[in-house]
């Protein structure tokens, strides 16, 4: 399997993008890479007080400059953050840069998921629901077009998961 070049993990928030990417690296034999967190290491601060200084294009500026710096890297399983398919040169870079696995959650599913996490930003508001369906609404379509394979999120264990993902992206020629 040392041919993969870079299997992309998109999707909303609360689609477990970080934690079927472990499970999926493990499986593969490669690295896990989650944007978000390197993102906090480099700045050697969190998202929340990054969104805070810089607001969400501060933020963005920086998810735009690690993914270009993760895509000029060896093979990896990389989980990003749900916005980064907002700039088409984030797409492009991803697109030419391996394959593309749509971790796809309903608007409830991410609502119970992400109700207790204080950590994302964008839902510190007073209506979540809304915010998260508005961002679907918006990203779904650029999420859907993008994707090697779309795998519904839920179902099954992380572990089960990521060995689902594998089968899906073998059959497609995408692994």
């Amino acid at each position: 399997m040392n041919d993969i070049k870079k299997v992309f993990l998109i999707g909303p928030m609360g689609a477990g993008k970080s934690t079927i990417g472990k499970q999926l690296a493990m499986a593969l034999g490669l690295p896990f890479v989650d944007t978000d967190y390197v993102i906090e290491d480099r700045c050697g601060a969190d998202i929340p007080w990054i969104f805070d200084v810089e607001g969400e294009q501060g933020f963005r500026d920086r998810e735009s400059k690690v993914l270009e710096d993760i895509c000029k890297q060896g093979s990896a399983v990389v989980a990003t953050g749900g916005g980064i398919v907002m700039r088409p040169e984030n797409r492009k870079l991803i697109l030419d840069s391996g394959s593309v696995v749509y971790l796809r959650a309903t608007v409830e599913q991410q609502l119970k998921r992400t109700s207790n996490d204080k950590t994302r930003p964008l839902l510190n508001t007073d209506t979540p629901k809304h915010v998260i369906a508005e961002l679907m609404s918006t990203r779904d379509p650029l999420y859907t077009e993008m994707a090697s394979c779309i795998y519904e999120s839920g179902s099954k264990s992380p572990k089960a998961a990521a060995h689902e993902i594998m089968r899906l992206l073998k059959e497609r020629h995408a692994l």
